[in-house]
């Protein structure tokens, strides 16, 4: 079995911490579904958020999705002048025997202007 790793971002609409919880959640449900991803096939993940992102940490909205068990991180995101605010991305470390092109990286709302080429129809309004 490969370690292999996805990438994901989505943006919120405000640094609250149910829109965070709810954003993140939905990210992480979408990349699990898109990679028929299972718990215990999770590494670890590694979340960042941009600085305007500061009432709650990515990685306790993914300990509610169920990642309790999993090693998780939080950073911030470098301060870049291009890219979306209020966004939350993530570098998910896990196992499988899939190979690296069949992975399905996901990037949702607000963050489909950071890997246009990777979104999926109805990506931008999720």
């Amino acid at each position: 079995m490969a370690v292999r790793a996805l990438r994901g971002a989505i943006t919120i609409d405000a640094d609250n911490p149910g829109e965070i919880r709810k954003r993140t959640v939905d990210l992480l449900g979408v990349l699990f579904e898109r990679n028929q991803i299972e718990e215990e096939d999770v590494i670890s993940i590694f979340f960042t958020a941009t600085s305007d992102i500061r009432s709650l940490a990515p990685a306790a909205a993914a300990r509610e999705f169920g990642l309790v068990d999993v090693p998780l991180l939080c950073a911030q995101e470098m301060g870049c002048e291009v890219g979306p605010d209020c966004c939350i991305r993530l570098l998910l470390h896990f196992e499988t025997d899939r190979a690296r092109t069949e992975l399905r990286h996901v990037f949702l709302r607000g963050a489909t202007v950071l890997r246009p080429e990777l979104t999926e129809s109805g990506d931008e309004d999720r």
